[in-house]
């Protein structure tokens, strides 16, 4: 029940961002649609893992590094300012 749980926390995350992004109310370049990319996808990759499952970790691992770049690029940019 706990992995489930998680699953289904990781699982709201990502399509809070997509529900925001189709709206128009979240930019895909933006620091919250780029965090709860990577925080939902890492709970998915953490509970692909646990349950072994090849094509989710890559997936999810995949889904949760891609999103790393723009919060990177954000943090620089705020920086710079």
């Amino acid at each position: 029940m706990f992995y489930q749980t998680i699953s289904m926390l990781g699982a709201l995350l990502i399509l809070i961002a997509y529900a925001g992004s189709q709206a128009g109310r979240m930019d895909r370049r933006s620091v919250w649609y780029n965090l709860l990319n990577l925080v939902g996808s890492a709970l998915l990759a953490w509970v692909a893992i646990v349950d072994r499952r090849a094509g989710f970790i890559v997936l999810e691992a995949s889904w949760a590094l891609l999103s790393i770049q723009p919060l990177l690029a954000s943090a620089r940019a705020s920086r710079r300012v």
